[in-house]
């Protein structure tokens, strides 16, 4: 297999590294990467460089051209996702509406959906949150009790939502909820698109151990939307939630993964304990070899998915396979990286040259469980990749507990 890139990708990386050198936020290209505290002035700053991102189309680059984007290959978007890695850029404050709702909509919307909000995600005009898991239903999102209710034209939410991230800034979420509950638990969904400033919905900040505040809880009391901001067909949002997680699990971490390593690797060639390099120590050799092994298979496993993918034309669930190795991989890699630092990882706010491990660790619980847990991702892979009898769990019906 050649893994090496053509001519013309490498012209690609060659213009978005330029573009990066003159646009991205002063001084970070020499080390200078905190964001604001302050978070008024941290959004002000992430949706500041979202702008400057779309402005030269560089956004939502696998977007097709008609809507904002490049209509970027697959192995271009490989290249963006490498080079943004590489320099740690900071993230888009619109990730959710970018790589999730919009791909969606575009696929799934109808046209006045599509005019309406696909230009606003891209230039964070309008900040999107994602309305899925809840107390009693978090990876099973089959098992949501959040209702809504047809009332002529409109139709009415009430129920709540847990661990939604960005939904205290967000002016719109992507909710799902249960519109019929005579069937199975993954009938009677329906995707519905909700403006969040109205006075039936209320936001309440999640505090993490890493001080980290961009989990919330989401409470819909009596709130609205209209029946041209359903998404799919009523009683059928099954298919969008599988449309959704399909983009969702097409992404990978593996390259900010391999970052954090090489930092990490860097710490320990220069690092001495006891008057000896860490690297010099057999134990800690062993575990970073170990370590990139496992990065590489992991870069080599999503090559063949972006092949895969290729060929189909659409993500598929090879997806979670990626999803389970980065996973596992970061928090192994981060847990490592605790141990390695010793008593100065309690000073998380100072981690070596911004390698913020414990901080990091802390939040890598959270990635094991965002876009579904490890168990559930296996479940998929063992179903949809390996062909796998289902999970009798997943033909019961809600109700039946």
């Amino acid at each position: 297999m050649d893994f090496s890139y053509t001519d013309a990708q490498e012209a690609f990386r060659r213009e978005l590294r330029a573009w990066l050198e003159e646009n991205v936020p002063g001084g970070w290209l020499d080390g200078d990467r905190k964001l604001p505290d302050d978070e008024d002035e941290r959004i002000r700053f992430l949706t500041n460089w979202q702008r400057i991102l779309a402005e030269d189309d560089w956004a939502g680059i696998h977007w097709p051209e008609e809507y904002g984007g490049r209509g970027a290959s697959l192995i271009e978007q490989t290249i963006y996702r490498e080079e943004m890695a590489r320099i740690n850029a900071p993230p888009q404050i619109n990730v959710i509406g970018i790589n999730l709702i919009g791909p969606t909509l575009i696929e799934l919307g109808t046209e006045e959906q599509k005019r309406r909000f696909v230009p606003n995600i891209l230039s964070a005009e309008e900040i999107w949150c994602q309305g899925y898991s809840e107390p009693e239903a978090g990876s099973d999102v089959a098992s949501l009790t959040t209702r809504a209710e047809r009332d002529g034209d409109e139709w009415q939410l009430n129920g709540q939502k847990i661990w939604t991230s960005y939904a205290h800034v967000a002016d719109w979420c992507f909710l799902v909820a249960r519109t019929d509950s005579s069937g199975t638990k993954h009938e009677g969904l329906t995707a519905f698109l909700v403006d969040m400033d109205q006075e039936g919905i209320s936001t309440e900040p999640i505090r993490q151990a890493n001080d980290d505040r961009s989990f919330n809880q989401v409470y819909f009391d009596d709130a609205v939307t209209t029946s041209n901001m359903v998404v799919g067909e009523v009683d059928e949002g099954w298919d969008v939630v599988m449309a959704l997680s399909a983009y969702e699990h097409g992404m990978t971490s593996i390259y900010s993964i391999e970052q954090r390593y090489e930092k990490l690797l860097e710490y320990c060639r220069t690092e001495t304990r006891g008057g000896t390099r860490l690297i010099e120590k057999p134990h800690i050799r062993q575990q970073l070899a170990d370590f990139d092994a496992r990065i590489q298979a992991a870069k080599v496993s999503h090559y063949r998915n972006v092949s895969k993918q290729r060929e189909m034309g659409s993500p598929g669930p090879e997806g979670s396979m990626d999803l389970v190795v980065s996973d596992e991989l970061r928090k192994d890699l981060l847990n490592f990286a605790v141990n390695v630092r010793g008593p100065a990882a309690a000073l998380w706010e100072n981690g070596h040259e911004g390698f913020d491990e414990t901080s990091g660790y802390i939040r890598s619980y959270g990635s094991w469980i965002a876009a579904g847990t490890g168990d559930i991702q296996r479940n998929i892979i063992g179903e949809r990749v390996l062909g796998l009898p289902k999970d009798i769990k997943s033909e019961t019906s809600h109700r039946s507990e």
